[in-house]
């Protein structure tokens, strides 16, 4: 239904030029403007149009019933300015809404907010070093220890509550076998009829157990919050903030916020300046960052998430170092040419369908893993 909606609108508003004059007045053909290359909200697979920002137009003008035709155009920065100029009446896309732009461009209703991210890739063999370093911590190491102590004093008291039963031998080396048997039991579970015969050693058993289970607990989730943590940390390197690319390889789509952010901290300080290296396309720059011919990307929290599920399968571990950079709202872009009832039109739209939680469906939709691999 999308690439025959697609394909009928032009047709249809050529169409109604022809054979209704009036009524080609009243609804006049809107030029639409596209960027390929920026999934998961605009981008081309076997010559449709698909993404977030495109399935949002297609809604608006089928609710509004807009007939328009489609332009491509090479980068962001191109097509608002086709808009400002006036080739385009609508710039289609996820266009953030920063204060320069809005101080030169004329924006519909904002339909989300989104920020920039940092991603990076770290090798196999560099996580697991990561993942050694985390474990040999002083906490876990104190854990570990807390718990060996505790057996220690569990099993010196059974020897001492069953000295009766089970005698411990005379000589040294019968003595420590004994005395690492009873440990053992204490510590793992099993064999715990072999070691006690009294109520009293029964209790210690019992002891014992309770102390495992929390001692378990406590270090699952100590592995699962601590180390977790500290590998995502060493995963991204030393990225703690945006002024940390300064000296990096850094891939960002031209015409971009991105870019623009490079380029203000680039003039910010006369230290290392960051390599900005131009990308066609989003997906293009997981393929750098694999090859390492890039140290690290800069794009919209969306598209780095959405390339995050695309690339993670293909021997390469990339990563999210930043998230949420300057977070602003997502918009459309109007030309100064059209009608404000036109606009009113298509923000009424948009609120219907935020509303009706249709755009958060469709970002979903957009971001999911079953999704098309953009070209």
């Amino acid at each position: 239904m999308r690439r025959l909606s697609w394909g009928l609108a032009p047709a249809l508003a050529l169409v109604l030029a022809i054979a209704l004059p009036g009524a080609a007045a009243a609804a006049p053909v809107l030029r639409v403007g596209l960027v390929d290359g920026s999934p998961p909200c605009s981008y081309r697979e076997a010559g449709v149009w698909r993404g977030l920002g495109v399935d949002l137009w297609n809604r608006v003008a089928t609710l509004e019933e807009i007939p328009y035709v489609v332009s491509q155009w090479p980068s962001v920065r191109q097509m608002l300015e086709a808009s400002r100029e006036g080739k385009v009446d609508v710039a289609v896309g996820c266009i953030n809404v920063s204060p320069d732009r809005l101080k030169r461009y004329r924006f519909s209703l904002p339909f989300q907010e989104d920020g920039l991210a940092v991603m990076v890739v770290k090798s196999r063999l560099d996580l697991g070093r990561s993942f050694l370093t985390a474990l040999l911590t002083p906490t876990l190491l104190q854990l570990l220890g807390g718990y060996l102590l505790a057996i220690a004093a569990l099993t010196w008291l059974t020897l001492r509550l069953e000295v009766r039963t089970h005698p411990v031998p005379v000589s040294r080396r019968s003595s420590l076998r004994h005395c690492s048997k009873v440990f053992q039991v204490l510590a793992t579970g099993p064999g715990s009829n072999t070691i006690v015969t009294t109520t009293r050693g029964n209790g210690i058993v019992i002891l014992a157990y309770l102390v495992r289970i929390v001692s378990a607990s406590l270090l699952v989730g100590y592995l699962t919050v601590n180390v977790a943590g500290e590998i995502q940390d060493t995963a991204s390197g030393a990225i703690r903030s945006p002024a940390d690319l300064r000296g990096l390889r850094v891939g960002v789509r031209s015409g971009t916020v991105s870019e623009s952010l490079l380029k203000e901290l680039n003039a910010s300080s006369p230290g290392p300046r960051a390599t900005i290296v131009p990308l066609k396309s989003i997906s293009e720059g997981g393929q750098l960052l694999a090859e390492r011919r890039v140290d690290a990307l800069l794009g919209d929290n969306l598209q780095l998430s959405y390339l995050l599920l695309q690339e993670e399968a293909k021997g390469f571990l990339p990563s999210l170092a930043l998230e949420g950079i300057r977070p602003e709202s997502q918009a459309f872009a109007y030309a100064p040419s059209l009608p404000v009832a036109t606009a009113d039109r298509i923000d009424q739209a948009i609120s219907a369908l935020k509303r009706s939680g249709v755009v958060s469906e469709l970002r979903q939709q957009a971001t999911t893993r079953g999704n098309p691999r953009a070209r």
